[in-house]
């Protein structure tokens, strides 16, 4: 029996899937959840095999969700059409259903799992969140989790970005908070407008500095307006020089 977890805001949407998967004995329902906040809490309790997500759904997206799991099931998608998304699916992911689709395409989706299940076939999930991240609406902002809460924090709020082993610490007038990600990976989701690698193990929100200064040989410091501190490079130097027209 392989446990089943349903996640879409749209309560007609949950109870079609529920009703398709009818015709597989061997999947399970643990649970079902109208929102990616629920479908987080229910992934850590009942570590399904296979999940069904929609993508476009309040508070935070499918990709967003996905990022915070810790351990990932399979995925079918559940979505409208987006750009982005497709991209993302056609690249890395299983299979993905375009809403409204039939039984019969809902089947096709199930069986083509259950075939990979049995050579242990696997989603491409770095690849698919990286290539869903190009989407203008994740630019504009970085979930996290801390502890058993999830943020959201506007990229506005956010004053510069440091490389912490395998994670970025994103550090923002509510505090600093880590995310598994790296800094390349935010160096091509954040506006180049609005951000800018200064250092090797530093992005900065242009908005937030004050002034540059002099620091040790070849190198300075940006002053923020938080009163932050954030080393800038050589390289990263002429970087902000041209940028902002220094």
């Amino acid at each position: 029996m392989h446990k089943v977890v349903i996640i879409d805001d749209e309560p007609l949407a949950r109870s079609i899937v529920e009703e398709f998967i009818k015709d597989f004995p061997q999947l399970q329902v643990v649970a079902t959840c109208g929102d990616g906040f629920e479908g987080v809490k229910a992934i850590q309790e009942h570590e399904p095999e296979l999940i069904f997500l929609d993508v476009q759904m309040p508070k935070i997206n499918g990709f967003e969700m996905l990022e915070l799991v810790d351990s990932q099931p399979s995925v079918i998608f559940a979505t409208a059409f987006d750009e982005y998304a497709i991209k993302a699916f056609e690249a890395n992911a299983i299979d993905y259903l375009l809403k409204p689709f039939s039984r019969e395409r809902f089947a096709t989706a199930v069986n083509k799992w259950l075939e990979q299940q049995a050579g242990r076939a696997a989603l491409n999930m770095p690849g698919l969140l990286d290539a869903a991240s190009q989407s203008p609406a994740q630019s504009q902002r970085i979930v996290v989790k801390t502890g058993t809460k999830i943020k959201i924090i506007p990229t506005q709020d956010v004053f510069y970005l440091e490389a912490a082993d395998n994670f970025v610490k994103v550090h923002t007038r509510d505090g600093a908070f880590l995310k598994n990600k790296t800094m390349s990976h935010f160096e091509q989701i954040l506006p180049a407008q609005e951000f800018a690698r200064c250092h090797r193990s530093y992005m900065v929100n242009l908005q937030e500095i004050t002034r540059i200064e002099p620091y040790e040989k070849d190198s300075h410091i940006a002053l923020l307006r938080n009163g932050g501190r954030v080393p800038v490079s050589r390289s990263g130097y002429a970087r902000l020089k041209e940028i902002l027209g220094l």
